[in-house]
Order: C-alpha cells, then sequence, then structure tokens
C-alpha cells in the first residue's frame, strides 16, 4: 500500500479544521455522523504508545510498546440545542446516566487533509468512551460540558466524503 500524502502544497501548512471527529447519532447499520467540538477552542487526539525502556545485562537499551491508547478532550463543549452529538451525549450521561451505552459509542476521526478530493482518509472506532467529565461554568458564562472520549473497539479504515448539504459517507476500505 502506497503511503498517502497531505493535500497541501509543500510548505503550506495543515489547518486544523481538517480533522474532524464524528459522533454516530443514528445507528451502526445507518450511521448518521456528527461534529463533536463545537465552540471548543483547541483539541488535539493524544497517543499513548506504553512505551518501557530497559538497559539489559550488557548494557545496551532497549524500548518496547503497544498499539496507541488515543484519547481526545473537548472542553469546555458549552450546551448548544443544535448539537444533536451533544444532546446524545447529554441525554445519555445526565438525563439517563447510562454509563454502558457512553462507554460503546461509534466515532469517526476524518483527515480532510490526506487522501484524494472526495475519498479523504478516515478511521472509525465502533466501541469508543465518551465521558463527560464535568457540568457547569463561570457565573453570567456559558454552561460547558467537557468530554474525553477514548477511542476503542474495532478499527476499520476507509474514506469519508462530504456532499454539498454537509452529510457525511464513511466508506470502509476493502478487506485484503
Amino acid at each position: 500500500m502506497a503511503d498517502m500524502e497531505f493535500k497541501t502544497a509543500p510548505g503550506e501548512t495543515v489547518q486544523r479544521q481538517l480533522l474532524i471527529t464524528y459522533l454516530n447519532t443514528g445507528t451502526a447499520a445507518e450511521p448518521v455522523w456528527r461534529a463533536v467540538g463545537k465552540r471548543v477552542e483547541e483539541s488535539s487526539i493524544e497517543m499513548d504508545w506504553s512505551t518501557e525502556t530497559k538497559t539489559d545485562i550488557f548494557g545496551d537499551t532497549y524500548t518496547s510498546g503497544r498499539k496507541a491508547t488515543k484519547t481526545q478532550t473537548f472542553d469546555p463543549w458549552e450546551l448548544d440545542a443544535s448539537d444533536d452529538a451533544q444532546l446524545k451525549i447529554w441525554n445519555l450521561a445526565i438525563r439517563e446516566n447510562n454509563v454502558n451505552a457512553l462507554m460503546n459509542q461509534d466515532m469517526l476521526i476524518a483527515h480532510f487533509y490526506a487522501g484524494s478530493e472526495g475519498k479523504d482518509f478516515a478511521e472509525r472506532y465502533r466501541s469508543c468512551a465518551v465521558l463527560p467529565t464535568g457540568l457547569g461554568g463561570e457565573g453570567g458564562g456559558s454552561i460547558g460540558m467537557p468530554i474525553e472520549v477514548t477511542y476503542g473497539g474495532e478499527r476499520t479504515l476507509g474514506t469519508v466524503s462530504k456532499d454539498a448539504s454537509g452529510a457525511i459517507t464513511f466508506t470502509a476500505d476493502a478487506a485484503v
């Protein structure tokens, strides 16, 4: 498989808005992808490789690691009635207190900066933990519900496209 390249001119940086996380607010069979992070100023996917470095009896140093555990925080994620992803998580966490459902969310990471036009690289995780870490805010301000996403379950690679209405479609790569 050939390496992908960034869809920018040489020397040009990639704009942050080209890395978008989506939550499935539909079903597994008929996903409806809604962006996560409206009103959040900064968010990044952190990777913990669980590395361990040892020096053997000969003085040689070796490092081992595991597949990365990926987590992403969205803070403060201010409440907004037009945010379907947020409404889903609020209902599961605040209204229902349904930890089992919160630990089994379908998420999509779209890399709109890599791939080809209309077929950008994406990775889908079907069993993610999406957990609010608080609810509240500063007096006179807005209510925020910061969340932490831990990507988990089956990782499916594929492409993502966005139609004229903004609807997202994920297409899994063919099995090899």
